[in-house]
């Protein structure tokens, strides 16, 4: 009886249908690590480079020279940076086509450092939304696969003259290894998408806040030229 009910033996005697289905989770739930310890990687660069970077920026370094700096070296993990690159490299391009109205200037830096702001928000949301329909879609593959695996479990007892556990319990475990798989491949994904979605909007809070510093810094150098 152990031997019959041992979790290999089951999957392998599963029907076709719920087989298909341990196999696509097991894929998915393969794919979701990856993309987990991706993740991890990419948010904790970002953050160490946006320490670093605003170490330098606020240390009193000549904004020229840190902007030479950072282009010939430039770190595409810090969002900072590439704020900072975008919003002086649009200051400087309009300052020196003239003299031009401080508002106008502004306009074109903030909108600038929007559109570089908007690209690292693409960067730390890659991936989240696989994770997040891991999350909510594995449970159900799993319950379909239960649902598939109790109904072909009764199909069975239709056949026998007696009902006894023997007869049941088979069908009833392939089932629930099913929604099993599908938990494990769930739970996971939630609890990291929620993690990292949490660090992302934490990351693009300091940006902005980091933007909207900048940005003074600038207005009050261009109305001291």
């Amino acid at each position: 009886m152990q031997e019959k009910l041992s979790i290999w033996s089951l999957i392998v005697d599963a029907s076709l249908v719920v087989q298909l289905i341990m196999l696509a989770l097991v894929i998915t739930s393969f794919i979701s690590w990856v993309m987990i310890f991706q993740r991890r990687s990419a948010i904790r660069a970002a953050q160490r480079s946006m320490r670093a970077f605003e170490e330098r920026f606020w240390s009193g370094a000549d904004l020229g020279q840190l902007y030479r700096e950072v282009s010939q070296h430039p770190n595409e993990n810090c969002g900072a940076e590439n704020i900072f690159r975008a919003g002086l490299k649009e200051f400087t391009r309009l300052t020196q086509q003239g003299k031009a109205d401080p508002d106008v200037v502004m306009n074109g830096i903030q909108r600038r450092m929007r559109v570089a702001m908007s690209r690292e928000e693409e960067k730390l949301e890659k991936h989240l939304p696989f994770l997040a329909t891991v999350g909510s879609t594995s449970p159900y593959m799993g319950l379909f696969g239960t649902v598939w695996g109790i109904m072909n479990s009764f199909r069975g007892l239709a056949t026998q003259t007696t009902a006894t556990i023997s007869v049941v319990a088979p069908g009833i475990a392939e089932a629930l290894i099913t929604t099993s798989i599908g938990l494990f491949a769930a739970i996971p994904a939630v609890i990291a998408y929620n993690r990292f979605t949490a660090q992302s909007e934490t990351l693009l809070s300091n940006y902005e806040t980091f933007a909207d510093e900048f940005s003074s810094i600038l207005y009050r150098r261009l109305h001291a030229l």
